[in-house]
């Protein structure tokens, strides 16, 4: 097995069991491993302390598979799917099957590293698995990976979106299409807290849908009835179509992509399609908050959900000054006794940031708002104890004054 040894002293993250080792806490190598392949992570001392794989052209040399001596190989990898599955039976009588109450028939099977599997992520849409592979390790066992799949589900069907950005950094090409099964027809039809919506797994953000969002959609159903909503960066229409659903006079509905306006536009149809009550606008979120600002429009609830600004904490000082334009704009529209719904799914903003930005926000627009709840991602997208950076989705519900 090839080795990295470490630094004297670079072992200490592995000790509290963190998954990363980047390229600086390394000495050296006593051969050069393959990408994506298997290797020993030793101390300086060369005392065993995790096997992980390796990826030769990212920061991230290396990322654990496992903290014990033991194989990667098949098996390995069916007994992480099946505990990565095992988890999501906490929160549903079987993730294999719809989800119980209504809550749906999609959610999160494999989450990266705080399902010990660097790199993977697994999305099931009905009958359907959406696979991103998004590190050379993954990478490495993506065909072994697709064939547990099936075996542990029992589906037919997986469909690639390894296109993420960071597979560049990975030395990784882009793969879209069909990896096992037939291609599904498109676009598929999805329930979620007994609502319908139709995603694009071949184009869509992400997978096709922000499954993260589950819960919080639902919020925006609750707190929606009778306001006049704006939301910004609608996307396919997911908190729209919520805040129909829970009885809102007006929807304006922004975002920059024709394409996702017209699923939107179909979402609403699917679930009311005497729907006279929304309004889409494709354009810059920025200019258009600027412009209703201008226009003295204002409306009872703000829903804000832009894309990542912050990949790293080295983009987040560009990004908070996003953040804060944005926000700042939306409490100025905000009518008293309206609700701000703000999120930020940045990896470089943790939520101690984005709460003192909203703040800022609030002050430089001279208001007075207040923090009712904390929102965050799903349950079948567990955060390891081990791997806060998993932690991604923080949003806050703020009551103007």
């Amino acid at each position: 097995m090839p080795a990295l040894i470490l630094k004297q002293g670079r072992e200490k993250s592995l000790l509290r069991r963190h998954p990363w080792i980047f390229s600086g806490a390394i000495h050296h190598m006593d051969e050069e491993p393959a990408s994506g392949s298997t290797v020993d992570l030793l101390s300086f001392n060369k005392q065993f302390l995790a096997r992980a794989s390796y990826s030769p052209q990212s920061q991230i040399r290396a990322r654990v598979w496992t903290f014990e001596d033991e194989t990667i190989d098949k098996e390995f990898f069916r007994k992480r799917i099946r505990s990565a599955i095992a988890v999501r039976f906490a929160i549903s009588p079987s993730p294999l099957t719809p989800l119980p109450q209504g809550v749906g028939n999609a959610l999160r099977l494999i989450y990266a590293e705080s399902d010990g599997l660097p790199g993977l992520i697994v999305d099931r849409y009905g009958d359907v698995l959406v696979l991103q592979s998004l590190t050379a390790g993954s990478e490495y066992w993506k065909e072994t990976i697709a064939d547990l799949l099936l075996e542990e589900t029992g589906l037919n069907t997986i469909y690639e979106r390894s296109d993420a950005d960071v597979r560049e950094l990975e030395g990784l090409e882009q793969k879209v299409g069909i990896l096992r099964g037939a291609d599904p027809q498109l676009p598929i039809t999805i329930s979620e807290h007994n609502l319908k919506f139709n995603i694009n797994i071949a184009a869509g953000h992400k997978t096709g849908f922000y499954l993260d969002q589950r819960k919080n959609r639902l919020r925006v159903r609750e707190l929606s009835k009778d306001k006049d909503v704006l939301d910004c960066f609608c996307y396919t229409g997911g908190f729209t179509v919520n805040a129909l659903a829970g009885g809102a006079k007006s929807v304006v509905s922004v975002d920059s992509s024709a394409d996702a306006l017209v699923l939107a536009k179909e979402n609403i149809a699917l679930n009311d399609p005497s729907a006279d009550k929304s309004t889409f606008i494709e354009g810059d979120v920025f200019q258009l908050l600027r412009k209703f600002r201008d226009e003295n429009r204002s409306f009872d609830m703000i829903i804000l959900d832009p894309p990542k600004f912050a990949p790293t904490a080295a983009q987040a000082e560009r990004a908070a000054r996003g953040y804060k334009d944005i926000n700042l704009l939306a409490f100025k529209l905000l009518r008293p006794g309206g609700i701000l719904v703000t999120f930020s799914c940045s990896g470089g903003i943790d939520a101690g940031l984005f709460q003192k930005i909203i703040a800022g926000a609030a002050l430089d627009a001279s208001v007075e708002a207040q923090i009712v709840e904390h929102l965050s991602q799903g349950a079948d997208h567990p955060v390891s104890l081990h791997f806060p950076e998993g932690a991604y989705l923080k949003g806050l519900v703020c009551l103007r004054k």
